[in-house]
């Protein structure tokens, strides 16, 4: 018998419980509002946002960060549904990527050498690293128990794939109230966060996905 085969007899055997688009989609809508909630009763909003808002820095990184959070969703949906191909959803994460390094080069254009590595650093560069996967934790346990309605090809693959767009959707919310606008801090600590995530959501993909 065919994989495929296979695969379909499993399915029509296998009792219907939720529409697998329809479960990730509720996943996300809650894992957000649940971090939202966090974000804004622990460490609320920065408190100058609508002074700085404006400012290309701050909307270069409110801005990369949701798309960031878009596209990896979009390849949650993807991830989830057996014999999917993937690449038209990994090709706007490579975008961004690209999009990311245009950023860091035009940073250490306009700024002198001297004030390189203040730019890195910060100020809340632990912090990052420890909020950016806490914001994370709702999305993630949404995301991987949805992903049990489909019947990904790889386990952890879907899971790392859950982990991307949890910490991409932390990393949206954290952006709101960090102060470092830098992208060279974005693309140190923020990238820091959203692969311990991804990280974990590969280990925890392979245990609770497995089918």
């Amino acid at each position: 018998m065919k994989t495929t085969d296979l695969i379909s007899l499993m399915a029509a055997d296998a009792p219907v419980r939720m529409r697998l688009g329809r479960a990730l989609a509720l996943a996300l809508v809650a894992g957000v509002v649940v971090s939202a909630v966090v974000l804004l009763v622990s460490v609320g909003l920065r408190h100058n946002l609508v002074s700085v808002f404006e400012t290309a820095r701050v909307l270069f990184k409110v801005c990369f960060t949701l798309a960031l959070a878009v596209a990896a969703s979009a390849l949650v949906f993807r991830v989830g549904r057996p014999g999917a191909p993937l690449g038209r959803r990994l090709l706007p994460l490579a975008v961004l990527v690209a999009v990311l390094l245009a950023a860091i080069g035009t940073e250490l254009m306009v700024v002198p050498r001297a004030h390189w590595m203040a730019s890195l650093e910060g100020a809340n560069a632990a912090f990052c690293v420890f909020f950016i996967p806490m914001l994370s934790l709702a999305p993630l346990g949404a995301l991987l128990y949805a992903l049990r309605e489909g019947a990904p090809d790889s386990p952890g693959l879907a899971g790392a794939a859950a982990g991307l767009a949890a910490s991409a959707i932390g990393a949206a919310l954290y952006a709101w109230h960090c102060p470092d606008d830098s992208p060279l801090f974005v693309a140190t600590w923020y990238t820091l966060g959203i692969a311990i995530v991804t990280t974990a959501g590969f280990f925890a993909g392979r245990r609770v996905l497995r089918w």
